[in-house]
């Protein structure tokens, strides 16, 4: 019999366990074991059947059961112990506290704009790389102390979940995120209500937009909804999906996010004690719109466009994330166009006083025809960094075109290298051995961990032990499920409990599937792949995950080769493809897998942060030169897959595959599988006490985040601050920009000039000798003030270019010569060249302008 009607029946907390209600809204539990493991032990039941989600678990904990706690002193010893040290953590100084000098300016807070964030899977409002390494910044810049406030959307159903079909080919399905399930809470005003701000769109169509706030730690993380009862459907659309839809819903989904998101944060400070920021980091440029309504604000006070943009740029900071054109939003300018809506005036009806062909002009490329976020980003910003040393180069010369007149080396972008959260991604056997060591303190904020050095082979080989068993546990029980959704029947099932061996080589891959990323590059010797895993003396085991984006059609052919691959019943039990990768599943793949293997094409992987979860865990890296391990790679910790270097992909696929198998089966098996007298692979966890000590204090997110403070947020804040204590400077720097373009046709260098011992053109010079270099300047109507002259001396090239050249101010002589002596204490050719560019305090970088002159 069906049921007429149905209620729902939830248990209500007793007073005296109302605190945990405090805990459950703050998302610190996702990285304090103690929390949920005092959450755990209300009812693990429950908390099982919650999906490990404390808010949605009270609920479920049956009445009796929390009469019983309430009346148990013990557990409300726990609970009372760490409500207070959540209080403690939120609100006594920390790092940024005792580093940033006290100057009575106001705290230079920050807004952290970003598409998606990866804090816990039960918060699901991330896909990959970019939100697991937002929800890093976040719960780092919480244990720094860094006031930042963050932004992004509340997706009605998130990313989506995968399986897969019988025959391999991915299949996607939405869930949809209740709120009431979710550790988020509205933002309300002073008379209780639910705070709400809006856009207006074409014809005059205003959307509103709902504020939830998420706590991590001591930073709120504003999350934007549009699925409010005011709102059309097609409004309350906007927010449904991360990622889905085409060009244009994701062009509203990012003007929500931007201009939606800064009337959020000052809609959210005025109704609470947090600062107003200073500074804007855009997490990418999905955010780009934020820097029109900030534009716009202050066009608003009385501004001009171009005073209004230098101001926005010096408190702005732009993370790119893609080395390459085909992962940045473009879009058609007539799309952007017709959001701005131009009055007959031209001035947006979207951003109150913003002037839409000035505001179009920021993202402009390809002769005006087409929109780019990222370009935007880099205008709209005076500081901006790729996410590893390697990036960084790339993105220099990817965006070289924006700074004309400048090498490369001198593009303004610097970089930041990505990092990972400890306290998130070490595992609790790993974060064990860690306290042995070096004792019970956040080891994220040290950077000597050489202590790890002292750990003994067995409490490692015993902890490596463990983290593979588990693994190997946590994909059998995968393998079967999915097997069951693929259409199998149990009684077909039984072999999946025998898959993979807890004793066997793990080689663990885990990444979004995309082209470049190279998921098959392991199956391009299908027959020599299969010797290296069933070899009889030293077999090796693949366990691989990820989620190809539901438009990627190569991506997922990709993956369905991999997959029929690992279905062929003779290596099922070595190599096994798990569905619906998530935090939760990383968690227990990275900590389980003895290598990390990255295999991307070079040097196409901004960063990659996986791996450096595994390296935090005890894992060894086995990578391409890329990404981050470019700048930490070493033998002593790791292997380098070596680059071919040749222009036909086909042919490096195939000589960079035949590296890898080379690698993985004459280096690493028989170094895993060497023993001593002991048993001990000691060969095996020497590299992996260097991995400890040397690698893994530099990819944590505190360090990461440090450097953003420090590199970034701080310069950022001291600028923007100058325009708000100034309020002439917008304008005088705007007029001092407008006269030195003018003026810079007529700035000109003549007559470079080497003299002393030898100097002459072509002549040679002693080393050690003291050379003077000088040159006629000529400036047209500009003050000396507003230049500088710069000589750049270096060794010459073979194309005849300067090579890494260094740069030495030039003087103004009495004579009305620009002259500077040297020394030259290196032999060989060395070059000289004589140039001139704008010099302002206002300035962050000489190429800013795109202006220079030089003989």
């Amino acid at each position: 019999m069906k049921p007429i009607t149905t209620v729902q029946v939830a248990s209500q907390l007793p007073t005296a366990l109302e605190p945990l209600r405090v805990l459950a809204m703050n998302l610190r539990w996702a990285w304090r074991r103690q929390s949920l493991d005092l959450f755990r032990s209300l009812d693990p039941d429950a908390f099982a059947r919650s999906g490990e989600n404390p808010v949605a678990m009270l609920p479920l904990v049956p009445a009796a059961r929390l009469a019983e706690a309430a009346r148990d002193e013990s557990f409300l010893a726990r609970m009372r112990s760490e409500v207070g040290d959540l209080s403690t953590y939120r609100e006594s100084g920390r790092w940024f506290q005792r580093t940033v000098p006290e100057t009575g300016a106001p705290v230079p807070a920050v807004a952290y704009f970003s598409m998606e964030f990866g804090i816990t899977p039960t918060l699901p409002i991330y896909s990959g790389g970019l939100g697991i390494l937002a929800g890093d910044h976040l719960k780092s810049a919480s244990d720094l102390g860094v006031p930042l406030v963050a932004v992004g959307l509340l997706y009605q159903y998130g990313y989506f979940s995968q399986s897969l079909d019988r025959s391999g080919w991915q299949q996607e399905t939405y869930r949809l995120n209740d709120p009431a399930a979710l550790p988020v809470e509205p933002v309300r005003g002073a008379d209780g209500v639910q705070l709400t701000v809006s856009v207006t769109f074409p014809g005059g169509r205003e959307v509103a937009i709902g504020l939830w706030v998420a706590q991590v730690g001591r930073v709120p993380l504003l999350l934007l909804d549009t699925n409010l009862e005011v709102n059309d459907e097609e409004a309350r659309a906007i927010t449904d999906r991360l990622y889905g839809g085409d060009h244009e819903h994701r062009i509203v989904q990012e003007i929500v996010l931007g201009i939606g998101g800064v009337r959020a944060v000052e809609a959210y400070t005025a109704a609470t004690s947090f600062p107003q920021p200073q500074v804007f980091h855009l997490n990418e440029g999905h955010a780009g719109f934020s820097g029109l309504e900030r534009i716009g604000r202050l066009i608003r006070e009385g501004a001009g466009f171009d005073e209004a943009l230098s101001e926005v740029r010096a408190g702005t900071v732009f993370t790119t994330h893609t080395p390459v054109p085909a992962g940045i939003d473009r879009f058609d300018v007539t799309e952007l166009r017709r959001y701005l809506d131009a009055d007959g005036e031209g001035i947006s009806r979207l951003v109150e006083g913003l002037p839409v062909e000035a505001a179009l002009a920021l993202g402009l490329e390809n002769g005006g025809q087409v929109f780019n976020m990222a370009h935007m980003g880099f205008r709209l910003a005076q500081r901006a960094n790729g996410v590893s040393a390697l990036h960084g180069a790339v993105s220099r010369r990817m965006f070289e075109d924006l700074y004309p007149g400048f090498e490369v080396p001198e593009v303004p972008i610097t970089s930041v290298t990505n990092g990972v959260h400890r306290r998130t991604w070490t595992s609790r056997v790993m974060d064990d051995l860690f306290k042995k060591a070096l004792g019970d303190v956040d080891i994220s904020a040290l950077t000597d961990w050489s202590p790890l050095a002292t750990l003994t082979d067995a409490d490692l080989d015993e902890a490596r032990d463990h983290l593979r068993a588990d693994l190997v546990d946590m994909a059998r029980e995968h393998v079967h499920d999915a097997w069951l959704r693929r259409g199998a029947d149990e009684t077909e099932l039984a072999w999946t409990r025998e898959i993979l061996d807890p004793e066997v080589l793990t080689v663990g891959f885990a990444r979004r599937v995309s082209t470049y990323k190279r998921l098959t590059l392991m199956l391009r010797d299908p027959e020599r792949l299969r010797r290296i895993l069933l070899d009889p003396d030293r077999p090796v085991q693949l366990v691989i995950a990820g989620k190809a984006h539901p438009a990627d059609r190569p991506g997922k052919e990709f993956m369905q080769e991999l997959v029929r691959f690992a279905d062929e019943a003779g290596v099922r039990h070595r190599i096994v493809f798990l569905p619906d990768y998530d935090i939760r599943m990383a968690s227990v793949l990275i900590a389980g897998s003895d290598v990390w293997l990255n295999n991307p094409i070079r040097p196409e992987e901004a960063s990659g942060t996986s791996g450096m979860k595994a390296v935090l865990n005890g894992g060894l890296t086995f990578s391409i030169s890329d990404g981050w391990w470019d700048e930490m790679a070493t033998d002593e910790a790791g292997w380098t897959i070596p680059t071919a270097s040749v222009e036909d992909q086909d042919r490096r696929d195939e000589l960079e595959a035949a590296a890898l198998y080379d690698i993985l089966e004459h280096r690493i098996a028989p170094l895993f599988y060497e023993r001593d007298d002991r048993g001990m692979r000691t060969g095996w966890l020497k590299k992996v006490r260097a991995s400890l000590v040397q690698i893994a204090p530099r990819i944590t997110a505190a360090r990461m985040v440090r450097d953003y403070v420090t590199e970034l947020y701080l310069p950022a804040a001291r600028s923007a601050a100058a325009f708000g204590q100034d309020t002439t400077l917008a304008a005088a720097f705007t007029a001092w920009k407008a006269q030195v373009a003018d003026a810079w046709p007529q700035v000109s260098v003549h007559d470079v000039r080497l003299e002393g011992a030898g100097a002459a053109a072509g002549g040679t010079v002693p080393t050690g000798a003291e050379i003077t270099l000088s040159a006629e300047v000529r400036l047209g109507a500009l003050e000396e003030s507003s230049v500088a002259v710069e000589a750049l001396l270096g060794p010459v090239g073979e194309d005849g270019e300067l090579v890494d050249p260094q740069i030495v101010p030039l003087q103004r002589q009495d004579d009305g010569r620009w002259a500077t002596r040297l020394t030259v204490s290196v032999p060989g050719q060395i070059g000289a060249g004589v140039r001139v560019v704008p010099q302002h305090p206002a300035l962050a970088s000489r190429a800013e302008l795109g202006l220079v002159a030089s003989a």
